[in-house]
């Protein structure tokens, strides 16, 4: 089963169940939003997040957004090359926007929701933005999810207590982490501090249970690197850079 949906190319890996905030400037991606606008907001706004593979960059749309040296944007694919498909990692997610916040000067703020992970066929760009065509990927549980889930929730507790220790900071406890092993999954992918690429693995992983024992060799690596460290920079290491896009 396939579907077609806008195309919202990113630095950034989104994963389901996991929030995520827009700032909206460049003219494809607003003329995007003033689509998906045209659905009732009792209606899902949906669109497809995927990642820009390493060495692409999205074009900014205008000098001064952000860079002031930078040429107008020139379309849909400006960035991307001739064969956009080849600029993004095959495996994406679906976002549904709760809050799309069209501010005076054009510009909007979203807030989406990643809910499923799809897998890119193909892409269109004979319009205003691009489109895809998307095939929606099961999650399946694999074996023993469950117990590896638990195994992952220990490990990333040790891994929160050693960069909060190494921060020089107290972790909160006060949140509870969910019990199911693909949310579990899902959010340790999230939370973790790892590159594109390696976030991208743990989208894409067969199943539950595959994506659940990557995520405890990766937890066990960082945890006994960050115990090495003297200290870590002074930069917020559990966030990342906002979008612009």
């Amino acid at each position: 089963m396939t579907v077609h949906l806008p195309l919202f190319p990113l630095n950034s890996v989104l994963f389901p169940g996991l929030v995520l905030p827009l700032n909206v400037f460049e003219e494809r991606y607003r003329a995007m939003m003033r689509e998906l606008l045209k659905t009732p907001e009792e209606e899902s706004r949906r669109f497809a997040v995927v990642a820009i593979r390493d060495g692409h960059e999205v074009a900014p749309s205008a000098p001064g957004m952000p860079d002031p040296t930078a040429q107008p944007d020139r379309g849909p694919t400006a960035g991307f090359g001739q064969d956009p498909v080849k600029s993004f990692h095959g495996v994406g997610c679906v976002a549904d926007a709760a809050t799309i916040r069209e501010r005076a000067d054009g510009t909007f703020e979203v807030l989406a929701t990643g809910t499923t992970r799809v897998r890119l066929v193909s892409v269109d760009a004979s319009g205003p933005f691009l489109t895809a065509e998307l095939e929606e990927l099961p999650e399946e549980p694999g074996d023993e999810a469950g117990a590896l889930a638990e195994g992952v929730l220990r490990s990333f507790r040790q891994y929160q207590k050693r960069l909060a220790g190494a921060r020089e900071r107290s972790l909160s406890t006060t949140a509870d982490l969910p019990d199911q092993p693909s949310v579990v999954s899902y959010l340790v992918a999230a939370a973790m501090m790892l590159d594109t690429p390696t976030k991208q693995r743990l989208l894409q992983a067969p199943d539950t249970a595959s994506r659940l024992r990557d995520e405890l060799k990766l937890l066990r690596a960082e945890t006994s690197i960050i115990r090495t460290l003297p200290s870590l920079p002074a930069s917020d290491l559990t966030r990342g850079p906002t979008s612009l896009n």
